[in-house]
């Protein structure tokens, strides 16, 4: 699949929930879904989950997406144990898992095609995991993922998609933090 793809289709249902992209996630996230509550996770490899943690603890009325790499997961697996542990009904955990570190070059991750992102989290004791390399079978699954009660991790084997803007300049400004902090503020939708 497609990363954009799967993306294109997480907003598709995208309602008002707070959305934690990281690294080529994020670059896509924001040129789809640019309107989106968006925490941005760049330059923080590894701790996309763990931000995503203290919003949903923080914010229990909303739903928290978090957009993770598979190398960016790998850099803090402990985040798993402290996730189901912690037992956000409202966190949604979406692995992009193209077995690199992409962000770095591309190079490839450890275990690639051996570890099980979706098992680990059972393991760790999330609520519920899935994985997904057809389009059509997330879409199908996706309306009910999105309402499941968390933590839920959904492992999606990905590829690279078309190319976006790389805006570092803006996801590190006092702008992305401002519109994100109005956007918190803003009234949920029904």
């Amino acid at each position: 699949m497609k990363r954009d793809q799967c993306l294109k289709l997480i907003a598709k249902y995208h309602r008002d929930e707070i959305v934690v992209p990281v690294y080529q996630a994020a670059f896509e996230w924001l040129a789809i879904k640019p309107d989106a509550p968006n925490f941005i996770a760049v330059g923080a490899m590894g701790h996309a989950s763990s931000l995503a943690l203290g919003l949903a603890l923080g914010s229990p009325e909303r739903r928290v997406i978090v957009l993770d790499g598979d190398g960016s997961l790998l850099m803090n697996l402990g985040s798993l144990v402290t996730i189901a542990n912690a037992a956000p009904n409202n966190l949604l955990h979406f692995v992009c898992e193209n077995g690199t570190y992409e962000a770095n070059g591309g190079h490839p991750i450890p275990g690639k095609d051996k570890v099980s992102f979706a098992g680990l989290a059972r393991a760790a004791g999330y609520g519920e995991a899935h994985e997904f390399s057809e389009l059509n079978a997330l879409e199908a699954a996706l309306p009910g993922i999105l309402c499941a009660t968390g933590p839920v991790l959904v492992d999606l084997k990905v590829e690279p998609g078309e190319s976006y803007p790389q805006d570092f300049i803006y996801m590190h400004s006092p702008a992305a933090r401002e519109k994100f902090k109005a956007a918190l503020r803003q009234p949920r939708r029904a």
